[in-house]
């Protein structure tokens, strides 16, 4: 099990540092910003869509390595997804982070397992949910800023 945990920390660390998919598009069909008041995290996220699919998903801003992992992983789990599923992502991911054990059937999925310890820090839990409430926001075309205060 610490051999496990120890992967899922150096992933969280790797997309922390070494964030994918950051920084604006040319182009984006839908965006929505996000912030944590408690942590300071600040950030965008960018959908470029081909009708309901996603064809690029990405984000930029400042944020906690929890957070910027959160997001890395998220853009890269969304492309090729349509927004209906984009939602039950969210959902699934919502629960995996606040201790429902949701369990993330698709083989696809699997990397956001390494949240699942997240649940046990409340705080956290904030830091891990910031981009998907903003992707909510942003598959919702919300003009509303996202707080998760």
């Amino acid at each position: 099990m610490s051999d496990l945990r120890e992967l899922y920390q150096e992933l969280i660390l790797d997309h922390g540092k070494h964030p994918r998919n950051f920084g604006a598009p040319e182009h984006a069909d839908r965006e929505a910003k996000g912030h944590n008041p408690l942590c300071g995290d600040r950030l965008t996220v960018y959908l470029v869509l081909d009708g309901d699919r996603i064809v690029d998903a990405r984000f930029d801003g400042a944020g906690c390595a929890i957070s910027t992992a959160s997001a890395s992983l998220m853009t890269e789990t969304l492309k090729g997804r349509t927004l209906a599923e984009a939602e039950q992502i969210f959902a699934k991911f919502h629960d995996l982070v606040t201790g429902g054990r949701s369990h993330l059937d698709d083989p696809e999925l699997e990397k956001l397992e390494v949240f699942a310890g997240v649940s046990e820090f409340p705080v956290r839990v904030k830091c891990a949910t910031l981009a998907w409430h903003t992707l909510k926001a942003a598959t919702e075309a919300s003009s509303d800023a996202v707080s998760t205060e």
